[in-house]
């Protein structure tokens, strides 16, 4: 909601790009998604409404910052998903507890499957469009802010190789900037997953991919020269590149939802639903026998 904690003066100027990103904000609420400040950012560079560089980044941030206390932009309508804070759940009475468990109960539905899923993202700020689409379609996500830690690559290899023994196909679906370590992630994420699962590891890249960057039209940015791995990128690609954040977030969302369902079994994902709706009925029901859900 928009709250006003001070008051504030704005140019006219200001006042016309409150107002777009007003416009943006409430598009994708429409949807379901909350955005993240770079997103809402890219989402007018992409209409033209503001020009493509640092400086226009971060003096839109202090602009959306400003509005927000003034109570012209909604609190909830743009997140910042790098701080949060954590606090205990509560709960009112031993009915709402067993209500909410009977909600969330979910079986394995990939138990039967042949394959493992594991959607991964380069960056932190898209965990809030790509988790809910990932919880949909159970499967496991992970988001690696860039270039992940050892800790983490052997945890999640301890995992593939588990599922292996199991007669289950790794795959990991990877979604990174295009710029010369956003490519290089993809290789990294392959090499050492396949060294700490100590076996093959399918690690196809969703995005961004070069067509995809000239289907959308992407604004581009100018390659990183500092990084080690620029010229070879520059050699291939030119001295542009682009941000995952670019893309609209439903088209993030679809291309996570079709890359998933290419590999699930249909037959096998419905009867796990059918059987999942049976267990949460007896949940209930063993709520209403023991009086909790009185």
């Amino acid at each position: 909601m928009k709250e006003k904690f001070q008051a504030k003066t704005f140019r006219a100027e200001s006042l016309r790009t409150i107002e777009r990103v007003n416009e943006i904000v409430a598009l994708y609420q429409a949807q379901g998604y909350v955005l993240s400040l770079r997103q809402a950012y890219y989402q007018g560079v992409a209409k033209n409404w503001w020009e493509n560089s640092e400086k226009s980044y971060k003096n839109l941030g202090a602009l959306i910052n400003d509005a927000r206390v003034a109570g012209l932009v909604d609190w909830s309508a743009i997140e910042d998903r790098g701080r949060e804070v954590a606090f205990p759940a509560h709960w009112a009475s031993p009915k709402e507890i067993v209500e909410v468990a009977a909600n969330q109960f979910r079986l394995d539905k990939w138990l039967d499957q042949d394959y493992l899923i594991l959607v991964m993202v380069e960056k932190q700020a898209l965990e809030g469009v790509l988790a809910p689409v990932c919880r949909d379609m159970d499967v496991r996500f992970a988001a690696n802010k860039g270039y992940g830690s050892a800790s983490f690559f052997y945890e999640v290899g301890q995992l593939l190789r588990a599922e292996r023994r199991n007669d289950k196909a790794p795959v990991v679906l990877y979604l990174g900037d295009h710029d010369p370590s956003g490519l290089d992630m993809t290789r990294d994420v392959r090499e050492r997953l396949e060294m700490f699962s100590r076996g093959s590891v399918e690690v196809r890249r969703l995005a961004l991919n070069i067509d995809q960057v000239e289907d959308f039209a992407l604004p581009e940015n100018p390659a990183k020269t500092t990084d080690s791995r620029a010229q070879a990128y520059i050699d291939r690609f030119g001295d542009s590149s682009w941000e995952l954040d670019a893309l609209d977030p439903a088209t993030l969302a679809g291309l996570v939802q079709d890359a998933v369902a290419e590999y699930r079994a249909e037959n096998a994902w419905t009867e796990s639903l059918k059987r999942e709706q049976k267990m949460r009925a007896v949940c209930r029901a063993l709520a209403i026998a023991t009086g909790c859900a009185d």
